[in-house]
């Protein structure tokens, strides 16, 4: 590795979404500042979830729950590299587009802080005044059970020169007061991420992924009477864990799909009473695949 290059230097002056390009990987969209991939930190992504700002150097992988730098991201994606082979790889990869400077060039050099993007709710709202909100949470078919339990969350988000843009999107509280965010083109949380409970009986508890799922599970079981168990995050399984053990009957609602198969064995090794459930949805990725196909009258896939 070229001694003039050094970590800082990577953080500095490397576009992580030029790395990905070199390593084969193209945005799915583009949201303003926003480059969005399906994830490649994990096996299986259904739905694009790699967010990369690449004007303030930072990502977001929202199947995960985790983010950082280039160098973070690296440190995910080579495992097992240490941090100076990670440094290598970077620098080997992108080449001439790292810049070489002498001691004298640092020196003279003033570096500008990279500010995080900063998000502020604005207005919470009940359901039924944004018709965007109403069409969306429709078009799941979880209209009906979302009243009383989503709201309407207006947000801006400030970038590192203070420009703002304005948002909306259908939002659900986690355990911290933070507000998981979907709308047809946002998939995110404001705030920290945890978990949410709802209390019910005490000896039979259901767990899903996503307060979607829960909801469509709902739609169709509407007089159980099951406390309720929202990740909001795979990511967040052992808080979850944690939350279930003194349950009688657990069962789990999780995805079809690689990340959903490995949280279930996760949770079944950790409490033997859990029972997997996602034969009920079988044949769909998850139980709103399920509601969708049946409220269309035919199969559904996103």
């Amino acid at each position: 590795m070229n001694a003039n290059i050094n970590a800082r230097d990577i953080k500095d002056h490397v576009s992580l979404v030029d790395l990905l390009s070199r390593l084969g990987y193209q945005p799915h969209r583009k949201s303003g500042q926003e480059h969005i991939y399906w994830s490649m930190l994990r096996d299986s992504d259904t739905t694009p979830s790699f967010s990369v700002n690449d004007k303030l150097g930072c990502w977001y992988d929202h199947g995960e729950g985790k983010g950082g730098n280039i160098i973070d991201f690296g440190l995910l994606y080579w495992k097992g590299s240490s941090f100076q082979e990670v440094l290598e790889k970077i620098s080997n990869i992108m080449g001439a587009a790292l810049p070489v400077q002498s001691n004298t060039d640092k020196a003279k050099r003033k570096r500008s802080a990279i500010k995080e993007p900063h998000y502020k709710v604005l207005e919470v709202k009940d359901l039924g005044l944004n018709t965007a909100i109403t069409n969306y949470l429709q078009s799941r078919g979880i209209w009906l059970k979302a009243q009383g339990r989503l709201k309407e969350v207006y947000y801006y988000v400030e970038d590192d020169k203070r420009n703002r843009k304005h948002f909306f999107g259908a939002g659900w509280q986690n355990e911290l007061g933070a507000w998981e965010v979907r709308s047809v083109n946002f998939k995110g949380c404001l705030g920290h991420k945890a978990i949410s409970f709802i209390p019910g009986n005490p000896d039979k508890l259901a767990v899903f992924e996503g307060f979607i799922n829960y909801l469509s599970w709902l739609s169709e079981n509407t007089f159980a009477d099951e406390s309720v168990l929202v990740l909001n995050s795979i990511a967040l399984i052992q808080s979850g864990i944690r939350k279930a053990k003194d349950f009688n009957d657990i069962s789990l609602y999780f995805d079809n799909d690689t990340t959903g198969r490995k949280a279930t064995v996760t949770f079944q090794q950790a409490l033997r009473q859990s029972v997997d459930c996602s034969p009920v949805y079988e044949g769909h990725n998850d139980y709103n695949d399920k509601l969708i196909a049946g409220l269309n009258g035919n199969h559904f896939s996103r």
